[in-house]
C-alpha cells in the first residue's frame, strides 16, 4: 500500500544506449512502473534509450530521453517536482546519479526523498572497503579482500 503523500514519483531508467544492455533493469523498471500506476502513482521516467520497453507509450505518464546524469535530472526534478525518486531500477547509472544528487545536496533541496533502498545503503554497498568493513562491525566473516586503487586520469 501506497503512502497517501506520494503522488508523483521520478524512475531513473539504465541509461543504456545499445538493444540488449541493461534488459534486466529495463524489465524491473517497466514493472515498478507498472506497480505504481496501479497504487495510482504518477510516474516521470528519465532513459535516453528509446529502444526500452520502460519508455513505451503506455507506461511511464511522463518520459524524458536525457542522459541519466546529474545535471539534467536536476533539471527534470527542478521541472516536475516530485515526492520521491527510485535508484534501484536502472543499475550503476543510476546508482551513481543518485549518489551525487544526494551528496550535492539536490535532493534535500528540492524535498525529493529517495524511495527503496537509502543511499546511504547504496554508498556502503558500492564502496568494497565500506562494504567489508560494515560486515566486520555486524560480526559476519569476510575473505580477506583489497579494494582496487582509484583509476588513473586519462587527462593530464
Amino acid at each position: 500500500m501506497r503512502a497517501d503523500n506520494v503522488r508523483r514519483v521520478l524512475l531513473l531508467g539504465s541509461g543504456a544506449l545499445k538493444i540488449g544492455e541493461g534488459g534486466e533493469f529495463d524489465y524491473s523498471g517497466s514493472q515498478a512502473i507498472k506497480s505504481l500506476k496501479e497504487e495510482g502513482v504518477s510516474v516521470v521516467l528519465v532513459n535516453p534509450n528509446i529502444a526500452t520497453v520502460q519508455t513505451s507509450e503506455s507506461l511511464a505518464d511522463t518520459v524524458y530521453f536525457l542522459p541519466v546524469t546529474p545535471q539534467f535530472v536536476t533539471r527534470v526534478l527542478e521541472r516536475e517536482r516530485p515526492d520521491g525518486i527510485l535508484l534501484g531500477f536502472g543499475g550503476q547509472t543510476a546508482l551513481n546519479c543518485g549518489i551525487e544528487l544526494h551528496r550535492s545536496g539536490v535532493l534535500q533541496r528540492l524535498g525529493v526523498r529517495v524511495l527503496g533502498t537509502p543511499v546511504e545503503s547504496i554508498i556502503v554497498t558500492e564502496d568494497r572497503e565500506l562494504f567489508a568493513q560494515r560486515l566486520r562491525s555486524l560480526g559476519v566473516p569476510t575473505p580477506r579482500s583489497e579494494a582496487p586503487p582509484p583509476a588513473a586520469s586519462a587527462i593530464p
